[in-house]
């Protein structure tokens, strides 16, 4: 009779625990209640209960200060039979043919209770925690949609890929605070968050073959971590247009991961993989309006008819920004086949190192014409500064004309739709920059003179005009050759050509870049100094007289008459040269060779 009022009065406790916690208890709190309940009522020295872990059929205690180290499951439990191994009593917590634990019963005395009795505390025990669990699940589940509704509403709201992922990790973490989160994301993936990120890769290391198998087929994975006692799920983030990420659940400890809470997780991320390719959509919007923007003011820009170092600087500028590239540059082919990097291009391009690039780049494009797009180039050229290649040629009439060649230190720095952009920039730019090197060609073949490459006298005279609207002072030196008549009987008018291109050189060697040097006509040559005193001008028509003296072949000599203005006296150029040619004139008739000034 004794037994059967220890049974009642568990059943009882059972009852009023379900019946009064209106609260829902936590299964701390339940497994907390069933051995404190055991304890007392079938008065022992202890009650512990070892949960049991379905994947690796282990049973651990529930609570780490109390019970034994993992034990090994027994074969032989039955529903509502208690259970012994070495003298001591468990009480086996089965619902559904499925076992949740064991209650090991510390200093239970048999001899006090019947058979019947004891099976039917058995059934209590199994009936109590198959009616809390039930309880908590309902209460779970309801919690966990709440929050999966809250979380889907949160994650449209969001125009991030960042933000989709960072609510994603940060509310998981939350709920399942016994399991760990990481994302498998592609390497082009830009974190600006302090976000648990992998690279989502080929190889084989860190679960990158099972988050790449995921990704691949959009299923769900599992695995188990035998040396760090680990169960894994890899859970694909799924979109309607493809796959974006993969989300890993760890346990750790030997924890198992639910089959109801990988069916919650997945729906989680399910619905941020959704959320993410809405992000992407919009940022794709968002860049192709930008790439647009780009496109159209470049063209507007080129169509300025601007000068060709404004042009390619500017070019430069909006490649650099755009791309964040560190190197940017521009080159032309000759005719005869030579490179001629164009104005505006980045420093790199004026050092011997870039024609690495330019070499490997023009015998590829100039096969097929098309563009290279090369994430890591230090792959078949070793010891480069930059990995991360763009090129893109300028083609006219299917002839090749140059290349804009782009670059950046890091390897695959660069992303497909960067390389799509940057062709199209370039074909729409090449029109423009084409027709601005075909101008200032024709420009400065008006301006030059062919065969001595000087000043042409209508781009001297001009110049000297301008001279005298914003300057203080200039010198005039009017160059005559000496017997020049005398050199073309005597060796040729070919000749003749060749000592005039020596004169011409020795004059551009001699003065400054700001000064200018011209063929007057002939073989009367002439310099301006603009801002130049007259005794400095002197010194410098006397210096090309003695250079022309001493490295001429054959030997010939100049004749110069030297003139000079100021802001104080009338600033009249047929005065300026009148005087200069006055002063040659005189230098001719008083032996050649010499300099003579008229002021």
């Amino acid at each position: 009779m004794g037994d059967q009022l220890v049974v009642l009065a568990i059943k009882s406790t059972f009852f009023e625990f379900l019946s009064n916690n209106h609260r829902q208890p936590s299964i701390n709190e339940i497994l907390k209640k069933l051995t404190s309940v055991l304890k007392r009522e079938l008065c022992i020295k202890d009650a512990i209960f070892y949960s049991y872990n379905k994947q690796l059929d282990y049973l651990t205690p529930a609570f780490k200060d109390r019970g034994y180290p993992v034990k090994a499951v027994p074969d032989d439990l039955q529903y509502g039979k208690l259970y012994f191994f070495e003298e001591q009593a468990f009480i086996p917590i089965i619902q559904n043919d499925t076992l949740h634990g064991l209650v090991e019963l510390k200093g239970l005395n048999i001899s006090k209770f019947s058979s019947a009795s004891l099976d039917e505390v058995v059934k209590s025990c199994s009936s109590f925690f198959a009616h809390s669990l039930n309880l908590v699940q309902i209460t779970l589940n309801e919690q966990k949609f709440k929050q999966l509704y809250r979380l889907t509403e949160k994650f449209h709201s969001f125009m991030n890929k960042d933000d989709v992922l960072s609510e994603l990790v940060t509310t998981l973490q939350s709920m399942f605070f016994e399991y760990n989160f990481y994302l498998f994301l592609s390497h082009d993936h830009e974190n600006h968050l302090d976000l648990p990120i992998k690279d989502l890769g080929f190889d084989h290391q860190d679960g990158n073959e099972m988050a790449m198998e995921a990704f691949v087929t959009g299923n769900a994975q599992r695995s188990f971590d035998k040396k760090n006692r680990q169960m894994i799920v890899y859970i694909p983030l799924k979109g309607k247009q493809g796959v974006y990420g993969v989300l890993q659940v760890v346990a750790n400890h030997g924890l198992q991961i639910e089959d109801e809470n990988v069916n919650f997780v997945a729906m989680l991320a399910n619905a941020a993989g959704t959320a993410l390719e809405n992000a992407q959509l919009y940022e794709q919007s968002k860049r192709l309006i930008k790439d647009l923007q780009l496109i159209n003011e470049t063209s507007h820009r080129l169509n300025k008819n601007l000068r060709l170092t404004d042009t390619m600087t500017y070019m430069s500028l909006r490649i650099l920004n755009s791309f964040k590239a560190d190197e940017v540059g521009f080159f032309y082919i000759n005719q005869n086949g030579s490179i001629q990097i164009f104005p505006g291009s980045t420093n790199f391009f004026n050092t011997e190192e870039v024609m690495i690039y330019i070499q490997y780049v023009r015998e590829k494009i100039e096969k097929d014409l098309e563009g290279l797009f090369i994430g890591d180039i230090t792959t078949y050229l070793k010891d480069l500064p930059y990995s991360s290649v763009m090129a893109v040629p300028m083609v006219q009439s299917e002839n090749l004309k140059g290349c804009a060649l782009v670059l950046h230190k890091d390897p695959y720095h660069f992303s497909f739709d960067m390389f799509k952009l940057l062709q199209s920039l370039i074909h729409h730019s090449t029109l423009a920059l084409t027709n601005s090197l075909l101008r200032e060609e024709l420009e400065t073949l008006v301006k030059t003179d062919h065969l001595t490459q000087l000043f042409s006298r209508n781009y001297f005279n001009d110049f000297i005009g301008s001279s005298m609207q914003k300057d203080r002072q200039g010198t005039f030196v009017l160059i005559d050759i000496d017997n020049f008549k005398k050199v073309n009987d005597t060796y040729g008018h070919q000749v003749g050509d060749e000592v005039l291109v020596q004169v011409a050189n020795i004059i551009k060697s001699n003065i400054r870049e700001n000064d200018v040097g011209a063929r007057w006509g002939g073989e009367e040559l002439a310099v301006y100094l603009p801002q130049v005193d007259l005794a400095s001008g002197i010194s410098v028509a006397e210096r090309i007289v003695k250079r022309v003296r001493e490295n001429t072949n054959p030997m010939i000599t100049i004749s110069c008459g030297v003139s000079y203005w100021n802001a104080e006296i009338d600033k009249n150029f047929h005065q300026l040269f009148s005087k200069a040619d006055k002063a040659l004139y005189i230098a001719k008739n008083e032996g050649k060779n010499q300099v003579i000034v008229q002021v």
